[in-house]
């Protein structure tokens, strides 16, 4: 073997082996970092408890809800508190969204035209209330940089909608946290890019065998001094959660 072949392999070889090392080491991609974001929030399924306050210049008022959720394709909201607003149900079972009123018997399905409403006169969108899991698999996600955000190391990441669904948002900038995967800050823009309104999350607790936030702030871009606060009170995760759960009659039932 020649010195010029002994030194090509001698600087080839352990090129070859540091490519490998560091291709079995590389980040994570943005969708599994959004996956393991949505997982924790989520889990398998879900149960939880939680109030609703809807800050505005001069009035506030809270609605208490509980909410059950399967997969990205399943979702039940139950109005629990004021008695006004008692015993509506809001479901999603894969690509239909329907709502109970009990006090007029009626049940109405939702279109896709209503999802970028606020939802109970909220800052949450019946999109965000129903079908905000989905965004793992309805959107593509890109890593753009690493940066604090109180205090802790993120992932910034930026989410387009996939080209054969259709979504509310133009596109959702996140910030998850590397250590725990806490999605502590989600902004929405719309069609034509302009920020509609930034939702921070905080107030970490252990919940439900996690720690997670708790608190949920979500404040539109161009309306002063509104907001609208979610406090997560309870959560179950991963207790058995059958598909026909979710139905119109279990709707007009559940309490």
């Amino acid at each position: 073997m020649s010195r010029l072949v002994r030194i090509v392999f001698s600087v080839a070889i352990p090129i070859m082996f540091l490519s490998i090392f560091l291709q079995g080491t590389s980040e994570l991609t943005g969708l599994e970092i959004v996956k393991k974001a949505n997982d924790l929030r989520y889990g398998e399924t879900s149960k939880g408890s939680m109030d609703m306050t809807l800050i505005r210049p001069t009035w506030k008022r809270t609605l208490s809800l509980k909410m059950w959720t399967k997969g990205t394709d399943y979702s039940m909201v139950i109005i629990t508190a004021p008695a006004k607003e008692k015993g509506q149900v809001f479901m999603k079972r894969k690509t239909e969204m329907w709502n109970w009123i009990p006090k007029i018997s009626r049940m109405i399905k939702l279109p896709p035209s209503t999802m970028s409403q606020g939802w109970m006169g909220s800052d949450y969108t019946n999109d965000d209330m129903m079908n905000e899991g989905s965004i793992v698999n309805k959107f593509n996600h890109k890593v753009l940089r690493i940066e604090k955000f109180e205090n802790m190391d993120c992932y910034v990441i930026e989410s387009t909608p996939k080209d054969d669904d259709a979504v509310v948002w133009g596109k959702k900038m996140m910030w998850i946290s590397k250590a725990d995967f806490f999605t502590l800050k989600t902004e929405s823009y719309d069609e034509d890019m302009y920020l509609v309104k930034t939702e921070i999350s905080s107030e970490i607790k252990q919940m439900g065998g996690k720690r997670l936030p708790s608190k949920f702030e979500i404040i539109p871009a161009d309306n002063p001094g509104y907001k609208t606060v979610v406090v997560l009170s309870d959560i179950v995760f991963n207790e058995a959660l059958s598909e026909s759960f979710f139905s119109q009659q279990n709707m007009k039932r559940i309490r």
